[in-house]
């Protein structure tokens, strides 16, 4: 199946084409009637006909706010091209100053479609470069305009250079904006999957609570039948009542495995949560390389309750990762809290955040590792920024790196 996340709407693609339209437009009435610089006026309107008939049709015959796939938006791109590369041989070739457009459908292709598709255009614009530089219809001026050849074999050379240059660039800096927003669709997606966990799971704990106090009195008016002399000298209804009782145990049964399931249990007073807790339970999660992990209460007070919302999951899940990650041996994490905020410290014993990682850790792509991308950090930052939380990174003395969250109470609480 395939992605319309990246792709181009339709809308736009239209809009602009209408504009190039109207400058072409404008272009050839301009120099063939105020400026008198003969050009074959006819084909070149003949072609922006075409190409306008082309844009009537694709604003009629599909909805407006359609996204294209990869192929199609190629295919419309590929067609500006073909019909620039035609109007620029037959107004002059390469010294056609508007020559330099050829870039603006490859800028459009590298920013949203697959790499094949940007290519192929690449290739197709530097072959109409090398075409109109050495065919084209020469413009009759009104007066003597000699260029050398070594001119226009720099015109040639240097537009297709900028060609190049930019699809490159552009192509880079879009895939890198793709990326990051395909991670944070991903996270979204993670987050809206855990609420609809807890929200089945608050649904399976209503059950059990609404449904205890009802079967509670069926089991009790059923013992006292059973026990109801009449009933115990008619066999048959005495056999009925046993197996009603029989099945009231069932359901009790089933409503205690619920009770005892965690996952079914997701409402206000099981999500209360100490945040030691969440920390081994994301500690054990991602320690594959049997590191310890050395737990630390700042207080010798009972550790406040929190809610286990799911941006603090994925927020310290992502900063454990990466410390058990970069550690050698030992995690260690101190915890700290009071009346205000609560204070987490997560401390490896690697060897820490080089300094010019670390002027720009937090934002994508910056990570302490070459092969790491840095988008676990990225995304723990703006987790935690969400509800209203810090996030600090440092080296730690006679330690390795160190992330400290501070989360105010209000945002916790229960």
């Amino acid at each position: 199946m395939e992605s319309y996340s990246n792709n181009i709407l339709l809308s736009n693609l239209i809009k602009i084409r209408w504009v190039a339209i109207l400058g072409q437009l404008i272009a050839i009435l301009i120099v063939n009637f105020y400026f008198k610089i003969s050009i074959p006026v006819l084909p070149c309107l003949c072609i922006v006909l075409i190409s306008g008939v082309i844009n009537t049709f694709s604003l009629v015959s599909n909805k407006i706010d359609n996204y294209l796939p990869d192929k199609e938006a190629f295919y419309f791109l590929l067609f500006d091209t073909i019909q620039l590369g035609v109007l620029l041989y037959l107004t002059g070739g390469i010294y056609n100053p508007f020559s330099l457009l050829l870039i603006a459908p490859l800028i459009i292709s590298a920013s949203y479609l697959a790499i094949v598709y940007s290519i192929c255009l690449l290739l197709l614009s530097i072959c109409s470069v090398l075409i109109i530089s050495n065919f084209y219809l020469p413009i009759e001026w009104n007066y003597d305009f000699e260029v050398p050849n070594f001119f226009k074999y720099g015109l040639s050379v240097s537009l297709i250079i900028a060609l190049i240059f930019i699809f490159i660039y552009v192509y880079l800096f879009a895939n890198s904006a793709r990326h990051i927003s395909e991670v944070l669709s991903e996270t979204k997606d993670a987050l809206a999957n855990q609420k609809k966990i807890s929200d089945i799971g608050s649904l399976s704990s209503a059950a059990v609570h609404e449904l205890s106090t009802p079967l509670n009195t069926i089991y009790l008016v059923l013992n006292d039948l059973k026990n109801d002399k009449i009933i115990k000298n008619n066999l048959n209804i005495k056999k009925e009542i046993d197996l009603l009782k029989s099945q009231t145990d069932r359901c009790r049964n089933i409503l205690l495995t619920l009770s005892k399931n965690p996952e079914n249990l997701k409402d206000n007073f099981l999500n209360r949560t100490k945040i030691s807790s969440l920390i081994k339970i994301n500690f054990d999660k991602f320690n594959y390389k049997d590191i310890q992990l050395d737990l630390n209460l700042s207080q010798d007070k009972e550790e406040p309750l929190v809610l286990s919302k799911d941006e603090l999951i994925y927020g310290i899940g992502n900063i454990m990762q990466n410390a058990i990650q970069h550690s050698i041996k030992i995690v260690s994490v101190e915890i700290f809290w009071d009346e205000k905020e609560v204070n987490i410290k997560i401390i490896d014993d690697g060897i820490g955040f080089k300094n010019e990682v670390l002027e720009q850790i937090g934002k994508p792509y910056i990570s302490k590792s070459a092969a790491g991308m840095g988008l676990g950090i990225f995304i723990s930052k703006n987790l935690i920024e969400k509800i209203g939380g810090t996030i600090s990174f440092k080296n730690d003395i006679d330690k390795g790196g160190s992330v400290e969250f501070k989360i105010k109470h209000d945002t916790l609480e229960v």
